[in-house]
């Protein structure tokens, strides 16, 4: 736990640095778990040069060229978290959230997710009425002022400014046509008004806690059948719902503010969804975006990221967000392994060059088993807290996601970045007080020094085996 922080503090140092020279600085973390300053860890300050002729490993970067802006990075506050971190002392706990939520000595999280009452990664399934209630007379959420929303309150004291969206997994069961949460199922027909209703609900109820949510995902992962909780749309099906009754609902009680994505399953299917609601002029107008996860394959550079690109191609107006992303079937024998990692930082990579706005990772952190979760689905996080030992295990996951939290700001822009080669993987961004940032990915078992170009003038690097550097310019 002190290494950690250490590190936060050593890199807060060396922004003041970076600060006063303006010259590029290298962060760097590294397969190596010998030592902190391996981890996130500042590297000598660089000059640039005068031009120099070009080699087989480059990247130049023009940051005359923009394209999205970020809205932010961040994870999920699901009540599996927020129970473990009410099981947690309170210097544990004050590490967790500065090590998420502190722009100095943590990773600087700007955007979070929550459900609308329970998922798999709950300890029990529950709803927030009585089941049968189709008035919602019952509505209550009680059950979050246990442990979530108390979590949540923490998070924005740290940064106010956090985006909040949230997500369904099921309606009530009673609303259902296989009457239960789980096993997929549909949203019955006559119970469309209601359930627009309930999200109407949800969201007075956060807000009077003084929750502030930004906006809503129509249903997560609207074509699995799960175990746990699901409910199945086809795009027809959620077009509808959307146009007919929760958009003009949430207009009707003054909550058209709220920012509505789409989709909010895998990137497989993403085009024909968004195909189908945005070329639905009565749908389109109360989208915000499309949502998407990254479940559809785990054979690293088959990931279907080209889909994604489509659809910011054919709608160019339309914000693309990662809305969920774990590494499923949790091994505590792998929590420090190198892989983890670099699987984050190459579909970060990929998405934000696809054009994606905002990176949501799923639970923020997990309890030492990869839970609590009510059917046994347990996955990793990018922080596992042992709840015995209030022992914190960071992963490579957690430095290689605050490559990119850390120093992208939220409001930075997208540059371009373009790679003579394929060993490498990169992107660039521009913040709105003129810093640069490029996030440099090296996912082989070599070393290769490559010239990073800024116009007329390059500095000439070297990227280790297994690692991931951070240059601020």
């Amino acid at each position: 736990m002190k290494k950690a922080l250490f590190s936060f503090l050593f890199i807060h140092f060396c922004g003041l640095l970076f600060s006063q020279t303006k010259a590029p600085i290298i962060f760097e973390t590294t397969h190596d778990n010998s030592s902190a300053l391996t981890r996130l860890a500042i590297q000598p300050v660089f000059q640039f040069q005068d031009q120099a002729a070009e080699n087989e490993n480059c990247i130049f970067i023009d940051t005359t060229l923009h394209f999205q802006k970020l809205l932010g990075i961040g994870a999920a506050i699901t009540d599996a978290a927020a129970e473990t971190f009410g099981g947690l002392n309170a210097k544990t706990q004050k590490e967790l959230l500065e090590s998420f939520f502190d722009r100095n000595k943590g990773i600087s999280y700007g955007l979070l997710r929550t459900t609308i009452h329970s998922s798999d990664f709950s300890s029990s399934s529950y709803t927030y009425i009585q089941e049968g209630d189709s008035v919602l007379q019952s509505f209550s959420i009680a059950h979050d002022l246990q442990y979530r929303i108390p979590l949540l309150k923490r998070a924005f004291e740290y940064n106010p400014q956090i985006t909040l969206f949230a997500s369904p997994w099921s309606p009530p069961a009673f609303m259902k046509s296989n009457n239960s949460l789980y096993n997929g199922g549909k949203l019955l027909p006559n119970f469309y008004q209601t359930w627009a209703n309930y999200y109407v609900k949800f969201v007075q109820a956060y807000e009077k806690q003084g929750i502030p949510i930004w906006g809503l995902s129509i249903q997560n992962e609207p074509l699995a059948r799960q175990k746990w909780e699901s409910c199945i749309y086809t795009a027809s099906e959620e077009r509808d719902f959307l146009k007919s009754y929760l958009g003009p609902t949430l207009q009707k009680h003054q909550l058209g503010r709220l920012k509505i994505i789409a989709w909010d399953h895998n990137r497989d299917f993403i085009f024909q969804r968004a195909n189908t609601m945005l070329s639905d002029s009565m749908a389109a107008k109360y989208i915000w975006g499309i949502g998407f996860h990254w479940y559809e394959t785990w054979t690293g550079s088959s990931q279907m990221h080209s889909n994604v690109a489509l659809v910011k191609s054919v709608y160019p107006q339309t914000n693309l967000m990662l809305t969920e992303a774990c590494k499923e079937k949790f091994d505590s024998s792998k929590v420090f392994n190198w892989d983890l990692g670099a699987y984050y930082a190459k579909a970060m990579i990929r998405d934000l060059n696809a054009g994606a706005v905002a990176w949501t990772d799923w639970n923020i952190f997990l309890n030492q088993n990869g839970g609590p979760n009510h059917k046994g689905n347990f996955c990793f996080a990018p922080v596992h807290v042992n709840t015995e030992t209030q022992k914190i295990a960071y992963t490579k996951a957690y430095y290689c996601i605050g490559h990119f939290s850390k120093f992208i700001q939220p409001g930075a822009k997208r540059v371009a970045c373009s790679l003579s080669n394929s060993f490498l993987e990169a992107t660039a961004f521009q913040n709105t007080d003129g810093t640069c940032v490029l996030v440099v990915l090296n996912d082989t078992n070599k070393n290769i020094t490559y010239k990073m170009f800024l116009g007329a003038h390059f500095i000439q690097l070297d990227s280790k085996p297994n690692s991931i550097q951070t240059i601020l310019f």
